[in-house]
């Protein structure tokens, strides 16, 4: 499979024109990479629009691309949300990189009252560009056309009142199903039906003590249901990941 670099814009690119590769990712491709002239390769604005070509010229630090084919994958209803607790150790972006490379669509930082890490200040924009760098080397990897958006974080409060849902193909507020990971629910993802009537689901992941139970009744009086995996516990860097490859499987993607 031909290699995914990203691109800021593809827009009036069409068949058998030339794009250029440049900045970092030129650079990555050239120097790093070593790619050379007749080699393929795809490049995306990270949206959905993806270019495919071969390799016309290399300069110095950037590369010039023949285009072959343009496409764009459609984004899938419903989208698929992490909302990933603020964990220590760094497990919170190892649950972003992998939920990236299984397929999330959206990740929203969460503040959650067990969380030991915490954002303040100049911590709270810092941390959300790690998240998305983390997100768009991982999509890169998984050769993704889309590179999750990754948002401000929320608390709980903002959480059950909306804060972090992803806007509709109308530009109003998408309808949103939030999802509460929970050892100790009744009901087990693997048998949990997803709605049909919603444009995102959003899985919700809690630190490493869990989610409180002021919490839970929180979101639940928000119209969160309540799943589990199954009957071991997993850490919060791979609850999430596990999480949306059932349900990945469960819509019929996987």
């Amino acid at each position: 499979m031909a290699s995914l670099y990203l691109v800021d814009t593809l827009d009036d690119v069409t068949v058998g024109g030339q794009v250029s590769l440049d900045g970092a990712e030129g650079r990555h491709a050239v120097k790093v990479s070593r790619v050379r002239v007749g080699e393929q390769l795809r490049l995306s604005d990270g949206r959905g629009t993806v270019v495919a070509g071969t390799v016309a010229s290399v300069g110095k630090d950037s590369l010039l691309l023949t285009v072959a084919s343009v496409g764009v994958e459609p984004a899938p209803r419903p989208s698929l949300t992490l909302v990933q607790a603020l964990a220590k150790g760094g497990r919170d972006e190892m649950a972003v990189q992998a939920a990236t490379e299984i397929g999330v669509d959206r990740v929203v930082p969460w503040s959650a009252a067990r969380s030991v890490s915490r954002w303040d200040g100049p911590k709270v924009e810092k941390g959300r560009a790690r998240w998305a760098s983390i997100a768009q080397e991982a999509a890169k990897q998984a050769v993704r056309a889309r590179v999750p958006d990754v948002v401000a974080p929320v608390t709980t409060a903002q959480l059950a009142g909306g804060a972090g849902a992803a806007a509709a193909d109308d530009g109003q507020e998408a309808r949103r199903q939030l999802v509460l990971l929970e050892p100790t629910a009744s009901v087990r993802l693997a048998t949990w039906e997803p709605p049909t009537d919603v444009d995102e689901i959003a899985l919700v992941v809690g630190p490493e003590g869990g989610i409180e139970p002021s919490e839970l009744e929180r979101l639940e009086a928000a119209g969160a249901v309540r799943v589990r995996l199954g009957d071991s516990v997993l850490r919060t860097s791979t609850a999430g990941p596990a999480a949306l490859a059932v349900l990945q499987a469960r819509l019929g993607r996987w």
